[in-house]
């Protein structure tokens, strides 16, 4: 069977479509009648056309986009999870494999499954607001063995131009965390689910934009403040972490290697390593090569001191991120601690991402500290703070 992304197949497809708007020139006169064949048959030539036109266009664009890889990625027949891999400076590496089990228990919703709140975020450093942002609180958060607790927190972001909904609704980060704690397998943690993107549809690949939107300052330091005002969040660094897929595996990269003072642990689900500007971007580097090399993650690696992070770097064989992560394995020192995933087959697309999820929150529980003592008392910041309009506000 042919490449679903090879070049064979589109001038296959290609030569489809022509010939089929060949084909319905030369028989149109013969189906002019009135009759029903006649009707048919113009009705058959019409949506054939359409049809072979946009299967061409189809794997055109999937081709230069990689949202599905392979025939299997396509139909969905790719299931197994990834394998995270530790690296080490000098090639070695150790395996280990996360699974997901299914969860049941009694009592209500809350106490079953934790609650998930629409809030609207306020930067008071950036002056930026993110909304629609949305709050997953896990059982334990309610539960009174935690009442004194104040909780790791993790933020997951969306690709450009995504919507939080998908987080939800179709890489389901809520009840994948929700498996990956009662499995054990995570600490029960807070999660902040957005999409990169702050100001209208400008991408602005999460940068303090010179002379523009101060997009890394809103992640990396009013959204961990506002959290920690707002909710039982604990504001160490070591207790935050930031997953995300294709633009936003790079912001989360980012965040992490540039301000490790605001998460120590960070996700990348299809994610890349440099930016460019674009239509979607606008000017991100106000002309200046050192801002754009500062935004290089690649170059950061080679070029700083290694920051005390730990990385996880999901790709597959055939995604155009794979060398490029080879390239950022080869490239990172200790103290940076750097694990991927390698799935044989997939695409640029949420099924791929719904295979990393359960592997990478697994590493995850690993590395994030769990819920600490909160030295405000028994059940302080039960729920988001009134008094703080300027950090988070529920809508």
């Amino acid at each position: 069977m042919p490449s679903l992304t090879g070049l064979p197949l589109q001038i296959i497809a290609a030569l489809v479509a022509v010939a089929a708007f060949a084909a319905t020139m030369a028989l149109w006169p013969r189906l002019g009648g009135r009759g029903w064949r006649a009707w048919l048959g113009r009705i058959a030539a019409f949506l054939g056309t359409q049809v072979t036109v946009l299967v061409a266009m189809g794997l055109v664009a999937n081709s230069y986009f990689g949202f599905y890889s392979t025939w299997s990625d396509l139909l969905g027949l790719d299931g197994s999870p990834g394998t995270v891999v530790d690296h080490q400076p000098g090639g070695r590496a150790v395996s280990v494999t996360g699974e997901q089990r299914m969860y049941s228990a009694q009592g209500s919703a809350q106490d079953r499954s934790g609650v998930i709140q629409r809030v609207e975020i306020h930067g008071t450093g950036s002056g930026l607001t993110g909304t629609p942002a949305y709050v997953y609180l896990p059982p334990q958060y309610f539960q009174p063995a935690y009442a004194d607790s104040r909780f790791p927190m993790l933020l997951a972001l969306s690709g450009y131009p995504g919507t939080p909904e998908k987080l939800i609704s179709l890489l389901q980060y809520p009840a994948s965390a929700l498996k990956a704690v009662e499995t054990g397998k995570m600490p029960p943690t807070v999660l902040v689910m957005m999409r990169p993107t702050l100001v209208g549809n400008r991408d602005t690949e999460c940068m303090d934009v010179p002379g523009g939107p101060q997009v890394e300052t809103f992640f990396t330091e009013d959204l961990p403040k506002a959290m920690s005002a707002a909710y039982r969040v604990d504001d160490r660094p070591e207790a935050r972490a930031v997953i995300g897929d294709s633009t936003g595996g790079y912001c989360a990269v980012k965040f992490a290697v540039r301000k490790p003072d605001a998460y120590r642990a960070a996700i990348a689900l299809s994610g890349y390593y440099e930016v460019h500007n674009d239509p979607t971007t606008g000017d991100l580097f106000g002309g200046s090569e050192q801002v754009r090399q500062d935004n290089d993650l690649l170059w950061r690696l080679r070029n700083h001191p290694a920051p005390p992070v730990s990385l996880l770097l999901a790709t597959s064989r055939n995604e155009e991120n794979y060398r490029p992560t080879q390239e950022m394995v080869a490239a990172f020192r200790a103290p940076t601690r750097l694990s991927t995933i390698t799935l044989d087959s997939g695409g640029h697309n949420f099924h791929t991402w719904t295979r990393e999820i359960p592997p990478a929150l697994a590493w995850l529980g690993t590395r994030l500290a769990p819920p600490t003592p909160d030295p405000a008392g028994a059940g302080a910041a039960a729920a988001p703070a009134a008094a703080a309009p300027a950090a988070a506000a529920l809508r």
